[in-house]
């Protein structure tokens, strides 16, 4: 690598230069990940044959999901041996219709989620090309297609349609983890189009006569391949009815609002009419209003009194719903002379600030990767004066669009303090312009430490002190939390494997606990991660969400590179205005590129502290912190300490001997059958005539069996290569996050 490869860790907190030679932009170490599975879905009550792709795929042995309701078990081969990469998925007849997390227990571990649906419709699988009319794949109502993009071509389908009877047609891409933006066709019996969506993957559709109709579906920019994937759903709707939607994966953003909140508010619906002034919907706060962007440009208009000083807080949620909207809400004061009206305008409330500065453009290197901030509104409404108040709601993007599903719900209520949650596992990007957003799951490494960035979105007025936690953990893993301080949006978790944490996988939690209004409350911390591995944000704009739960494992494959531990395990404790001195022990394994690592501390009051360079190997250091300086609050602190660093990494060594232990069985097979079908060879010749012919055979067979044996010969060397080019040692930036430091701060002498 370059002299100096500035890497930024711990989301914008600080860069790091690392030393070394020609580096090649290799950053974390190797996780698993599941890329694809497929089918993406299955029936209720069915069981159904499921294919999975990823990275870090050696010695799979489970496949889980987010529900019980979802099992699943190794597809066996006609040897009774498990095939590579194959389940059989089985969905309980009462498994909940949805959208779950699939995930994989492999040699490092737990990996990445990737959707996986239950449905109440048939599921169908394309086995074959569909790419012309001829080819089209017929499709019955009330089933979905699971299929794959065909790059640079449209997949075509087919239905039929009865006159007036109404049908939903959709393409779920996104909601599903797909990279796939797709356009949806309906055309007719001889394939001219008759209605197009090129935005929601979303058609209503009324056959104008009975007969065979065809759906067509291809890429916006005619992209295709594994990544593309999308389950095509046909469903017949009644007249009048809302349109059944795909269930999806929910955005990070949702995070901060509870579908299932209740405010104890009696709730209402929008009215229409209500856009004009004349026309205002009368309300009595406070009030828990559902209603819609619809049709096109609507502006839904409520009209209620209120007295001086009062103050309400209004709430928002659409965006978060999962809905491509961005409300609005404009107060105004309404003073009225006879017929007149003079409206002065009180408050404009817009977006949910994200809890951390946003990247400028979404996925530059200038800003964390996760935008955990929301298009909805949530703000504070105060009353200045008696009178009668005026509330508009818009959608800013909806002034073209005319979607009845854009649906919002609308809360003005007293403050009703709370908090939300919602949590990262931190790593780096390259200065140079790469946004290496890359999933990460909770896949520990023993003797490593992994450090999470922890948000929250404080509600109507809550500005308390947040204490972070973790629960359900495996074996000899556990969890410390640097909490977040009162008034700041951003805290971390740390979660430690020891070095002698056994083998495991299983579903953790992590909450947030504070005191509001003299009541202990507890919050889940929802974990978010990237739905696609980000090598370079030049082409591809990262796309996090939310997962399900907390899966976690620890692997017995290998040890973490790099251990940063204080010396003892104990509170370390001095008084304000002291020098509190700390030695550590590190534990180094394997080799490393570089001269130094770069330490740096973390944690609220402890960030400016001055931290040693540590010489590569080094066995030992010690940090001092100057109490005089830093002048941290008294009471009990947990602070880390973490740095970059470049690893020569060894991927998988042990598949190494195994590989070798095989293809020295391949090569000493094949030269016994050589030998064999040498010496058959020359009984052969020696044969008298009326023997020659079983000899014969049984040389023939003898030359089956050596090109069999070569076969296993040459794939053997073939794996042994493969093995040998994975383990040779490559450079691979990560970070270390050290073990949690407690900090007592007592007091300072009274003079």
């Amino acid at each position: 690598m370059s002299p100096k490869l500035a890497v930024r860790v711990f989301a914008g907190i600080a860069w790091f230069a690392l030393a070394g030679s020609a580096f090649a932009q290799s950053v974390i170490l190797p996780t698993p990940r599941l890329l694809t599975t497929m089918p993406m879905g299955a029936q209720v009550g069915t069981t159904v044959e499921v294919a999975i792709t990823g990275e870090n795929l050696e010695d799979v042995t489970e496949l889980q999901f987010s529900t019980p309701k979802l099992t699943a078990k190794p597809k066996l081969g006609s040897d009774g041996k498990p095939e590579a990469n194959k389940f059989l998925v089985t969905a309980a007849a009462d498994a909940p219709v949805g959208v779950h997390d699939a995930r994989f227990v492999s040699r490092l571990g737990v990996s990445s989620a990737r959707a996986f649906t239950v449905s109440k419709l048939a599921e169908v699988t394309r086995a074959k090309p569909n790419a012309s009319l001829e080819t089209a794949l017929e499709l019955r109502l009330n089933s979905v297609c699971n299929a794959t993009m065909t790059a640079r071509a449209v997949d075509f389908y087919s239905f039929t349609g009865a006159k007036g009877q109404r049908v939903a047609i959709e393409c779920a891409t996104a909601g599903v983890d797909s990279k796939l933006t797709p356009v949806l066709i309906v055309a007719d019996g001889e394939g001219r189009d008759l209605v197009v969506n090129r935005t929601s993957g979303l058609l209503d559709f009324t056959p104008p006569a009975d007969g065979k109709y065809f759906v067509k579906v291809h890429s916006l920019t005619f992209k295709g391949g594994a990544e593309h994937f999308y389950r095509l759903a046909l469903q017949d709707v009644a007249a009048g009815a809302p349109l059944p939607r795909h269930a999806t994966t929910r955005s990070v953003s949702s995070f901060s609002w509870n579908p299932a909140a209740d405010f104890g508010i009696a709730k209402a619906t929008e009215a229409e009419p209500n856009n004009a002034h004349a026309q205002a919907q009368k309300i009595t706060l406070p009030c828990d209003l559902s209603g819609s962007f619809f049709p096109a440009a609507d502006v839904d208009t409520f009209e209620f009194t209120a007295k001086k000083g009062e103050v309400w807080w209004i709430e928002v949620a659409s965006e978060r719903l999962g809905l491509p909207t961005d409300p609005f809400v404009l107060v105004q004061r309404v003073e009225k002379d006879g017929d007149k009206e003079k409206l002065t305008d009180v408050a404009e409330l817009t977006d949910i600030p994200p809890p951390m500065k946003p990247s400028s453009n979404g996925y530059s290197y200038d800003g964390p990767p996760y935008d955990a901030g929301s298009a909805d509104v949530l703000a504070k409404l105060e009353i200045k004066e008696d009178g009668l108040y005026r509330l508009q709601l818009r959608d800013l993007f909806g002034g073209t669009r005319s979607e009845a599903a854009n649906i919002y719900r609308l809360v003005i209520r007293p403050a009703a303090p709370d908090f939300a949650l919602a949590a990262w596992a931190i790593h780096f990007e390259l200065r140079n312009g790469d946004r290496n957003a890359q999933s990460k799951p909770i896949a520990l490494r023993p003797g490593g430490t992994m450090a999470f960035d922890v948000v929250v979105i404080r509600r109507d007025g809550f500005a308390g002190d947040i204490e972070l936690g973790m629960e359900n953990l495996p074996a000899g893993v556990t969890a410390a939390a640097l909490k977040i301080p009162a008034g700041q949006s951003q805290g971390k978790l740390l979660i430690t494997a020891s070095e002698k944490a056994p083998r495991s996988a299983g579903v953790a939690k992590i909450f947030g606990r504070a005191q509001i209004n003299g009541a202990t409350v507890t919050r889940p911390v929802q974990l978010a991660s990237m739905a696609w591995p980000v090598r370079d944000a030049t082409g591809e704009i990262p796309k996090p969400r939310l997962l399900a739960d907390v899966p976690i494992s620890v692997t017995d494959a290998e040890g973490a590179p790099i251990t940063i531990a204080p010396r003892e395990n104990k509170v370390w404790e001095a008084k304000l205005g002291e020098k509190l001195t700390i030695p550590l022990a590190l534990t180094w394994r394997g080799e490393f590129s570089g001269t130094t690592l770069k330490l740096r501390a973390d944690g609220a009051g402890f960030t400016g502290a001055k931290t040693p360079d540590v010489a590569l190997k080094a066995p030992t250091a010690e940090l001092v912190l100057d109490l005089a300086t830093l002048k941290p609050a008294p009471g009990e602190h947990t602070i880390a300490l973490y740095s970059g660093y470049v690893a020569k990494y060894r991927h998988n060594p042990a598949a190494v001997l195994l590989a070798e232990a095989a293809q020295k069985k391949a090569d000493a097979e094949a030269a016994a059958v050589a030998a064999e079908a040498k010496k058959l060879a020359a009984e052969v010749t020696a044969a008298p005539a009326e023997k020659r012919a079983a000899v014969e055979a049984t040389a023939k067979a003898t030359e089956e069996k050596l090109k069999s044996a070569e076969a296993a010969k040459a794939e053997a060397a073939k794996r042994m290569k493969a093995a040998t080019d994975a383990a040779a040692p490559k450079d691979i930036a990560d970070i270390v996050v050290s073990e949690p430091i407690r900090v007592r701060v007592l007091p300072a002498d009274k003079k």
